[in-house]
């Protein structure tokens, strides 16, 4: 989560090579919550970094009046943690780590429309792929061992004296991991960002909602484990025609249930060829 903020609504130009990017991250989490979004005393510590590789390919074929294209997220990924596990004899303490690629994200299909002025829409389907390293006996893990189909919605409207609203809706629709056979339930994701623009300069806040909205199914789902989290911090962004587009954000989550609550931060940086 916390994948866009400015922009949400906008896809790359067509250009003859593409448009490629790199986003980098950091999420740190000390508090892991119930699904009454009480802390858990477990001695819990998460910490993710992540360092992805993307390339879009908008085109000027037109589908239901908007530009075609196509695109991929290649994450590397670095994670570790701690918690302590109630057994009948006491709390068993768990840690690990794990370094490598993650789970790859094709975009077969984009489509990108520009609405009346000012507004922008744009719609995608993502299919994440389990390419990353997983193994059933690991605490952590870089991939999540199942598929991830997911829809995707964005908008963004900026008003002609500069101030910007966008959002993204994502819908995952997450299959079986073979290895536990368990299923986590469908997953709602809505992104925003509010801000203003200074000449090249984006200023404003952004942030993410996130809900599960149906039960796990498996092996120790309990009561469903639906999560759910919100996130809200400062944004900022920077594009000049011609030059990389440079986005940084720096969120705090709360309001979580059966997830980790703690701190994102990412910057990313793109360019069109």
């Amino acid at each position: 989560m916390g994948v866009t903020d400015f922009g949400a609504g906008l896809l790359p130009p067509t250009t003859p090579y593409g448009t490629a990017g790199l986003r980098s991250s950091y999420y740190s989490s000390s508090t892991l919550r119930d699904g009454s979004g009480k802390e858990i005393p477990n001695n819990f510590h998460l910490e993710v970094e992540t360092v992805s590789l993307a390339y879009f390919y908008m085109t000027d074929v037109e589908l239901l009046g908007a530009r075609l294209g196509f695109g991929g997220v290649l994450p590397l990924m670095n994670i570790s943690g701690r918690l302590n596990v109630p057994t009948p004899s006491g709390p068993f303490a768990i840690s690990g780590s794990d370094f490598g690629l993650g789970d790859a994200a094709i975009m077969p299909l984009l489509l990108a429309w520009q609405a009346p002025p000012n507004f922008f829409v744009n719609a995608g389907l993502q299919i994440q792929a389990p390419t990353g390293e997983y193994s059933a006996s690991k605490a952590f893990n870089t991939g999540v061992n199942h598929w991830t189909i997911t829809p995707i919605l964005g908008a963004t409207y900026i008003s002609d004296g500069g101030f910007e609203l966008s959002t993204q809706i994502n819908v995952n629709f997450n299959t079986v991991n073979p290895a536990t056979d368990y299923r986590s339930g469908i997953e709602y994701k809505q992104e925003f960002a509010v801000g203003q623009h200074i000449d090249a300069w984006t200023v404003g806040v952004g942030g993410y909602a996130y809900q599960q909205i149906s039960d796990d199914k498996g092996t120790g789902s309990r009561d469903g484990n639906r999560a759910r989290v919100f996130a809200a911090g400062p944004a900022i962004s920077y594009f000049k025609p011609g030059m990389p587009l440079f986005t940084l954000h720096a969120y705090k989550e709360f309001g979580a249930e059966n997830r980790p609550e703690g701190y994102n931060v990412a910057l990313r940086l793109s360019m069109s060829f």
